[in-house]
């Protein structure tokens, strides 16, 4: 039971890894991780009595 338990245990370790590691890579691979940037207006009705 101990083995199961630490071999999930590096296996979240080594996935944090490479997940922070292609954030940190990926962009050199083409990989884009910007949001979408587009202008968004609407209106505002304000009930002020």
């Amino acid at each position: 039971m101990f083995k199961l338990i630490k071999l999930l245990i590096y296996l979240c370790f080594f996935g944090f890894v490479g997940l922070v590691g292609y954030a940190y890579v990926g962009p050199f691979f083409g990989a884009d991780f910007s949001a979408p940037q587009e202008e968004v207006r609407a209106p505002v009705v304000l009930n002020a009595d």
